[in-house]
């Protein structure tokens, strides 16, 4: 799938996504993943089902599915390079994910953002229901101790 407007594309295109961008943002800006190592981003990007944002050839936004494609979808991993922002991109990627033909009546959808709320509530997202149902293992410093 591409989508091209005037200045921008969002495409699921795994050979065009550039990887070493997307590690340096990981493992450097975003809160979520300090540290990742570059093995375990290229390892994530193969078994998702992923989103590139692109000005010309130039990749300058990402996100990543974590999908079955039947009945539930993890939302994660997604940015927009800091130069690019305040032009709608978020947005338009959220947009195109939700409304992928490929990702349509899953029964739940999931993500974890700790300042993005707003963002995510245009597009239905609501705090968890009943959340006192869902655990979790967390090891928020695995990139910092792990040897990968």
């Amino acid at each position: 799938m591409q989508i091209h407007d005037k200045d921008y594309s969002v495409s699921t295109d795994k050979s065009k996504l550039d990887l070493p961008l997307i590690h340096a943002f990981l493992s450097t800006q975003a809160y979520w993943s300090l540290n990742i190592p570059f093995a375990i981003v290229k390892r994530s990007i193969e078994n998702s089902f992923c989103f590139g944002v692109y000005r010309g050839d130039r990749q300058v936004g990402f996100a990543r599915v974590i999908t079955d494609f039947a009945t539930i979808a993890y939302l994660g991993d997604i940015f927009i390079l800091p130069e690019h922002r305040g032009k709608g991109l978020s947005k338009r990627l959220v947009g195109e994910i939700m409304a992928h033909p490929d990702l349509q009546g899953l029964r739940r959808w999931m993500l974890l953002t700790s300042d993005a709320h707003g963002l995510y509530r245009q597009y239905g997202w609501k705090p968890i229901a009943g959340a006192d149902r869902y655990m979790e293992i967390a090891n928020p410093d695995i990139y910092k101790t792990s040897a990968i």
